[in-house]
């Protein structure tokens, strides 16, 4: 696993031998980063369920002013520390080791605003949704912000967020995963 593009492309990510997570795949890193690069500059960014961090350190790579990674594993937040210091971002970056639900809390407690939110939940968890019930319920987007939402499970996903203040704006198809971007609804 490496960083694709920016001041830290070709940097070497480390990574966690877990059944537990699964790394986005690289075709489809760079299909989301062309996707939304003009959202990416000087951004505000949550990588929830972060494992070990490659996503948000590839906006941080690519621009972005401040990551906040969240992430229960203690495991996955040690990795995640050890990238941020081999790429030199520690300093652009806060990491919650914690549940997603305390992270949105105390996100939602010192008023930050977030401009692009990455979830990346276990696939059969069902975790998403309710994430992003709760994002949209604590007024943590920006109101130009948006979601995206890494999944196998695109109906599921899909039936779920018509009962919320998001619409979907763009989906993407990558062998058996699916990327969800969505926006709030006005």
């Amino acid at each position: 696993m490496r960083v694709i593009s920016g001041i830290a492309r070709g940097t070497k990510l480390y990574s966690i031998d877990s059944l537990a997570t699964r790394p986005t795949l690289d075709r489809v890193k760079e299909s989301l980063f062309n996707i939304i690069r003009e959202k990416i500059e000087d951004s505000i960014v949550l990588d929830l369920f972060a494992g070990s961090g490659a996503i948000g350190i590839e906006f941080l790579s690519r621009g972005a002013k401040k990551v906040y990674f969240c992430e229960k594993s203690h495991e996955a937040t040690q990795m995640i520390y050890k990238n941020l210091e081999r790429t030199r971002f520690i300093d652009k970056s806060k990491v919650f080791e914690k549940d997603y639900k305390k992270c949105l809390s105390e996100l939602k407690a010192v008023n930050i605003k977030i401009d692009v939110v990455f979830i990346d939940p276990p696939y059969k968890e069902n975790l998403a949704v309710k994430a992003i019930e709760q994002i949209i319920s604590l007024d943590l987007l920006n109101k130009s912000g948006i979601i995206i939402v890494e999944t196998d499970e695109k109906e599921r996903e899909l039936k779920e967020l018509e009962k919320l203040q998001v619409e979907v704006y763009d989906l993407r198809k990558y062998g058996r995963v699916y990327l969800i971007f969505l926006s709030r609804k006005e």
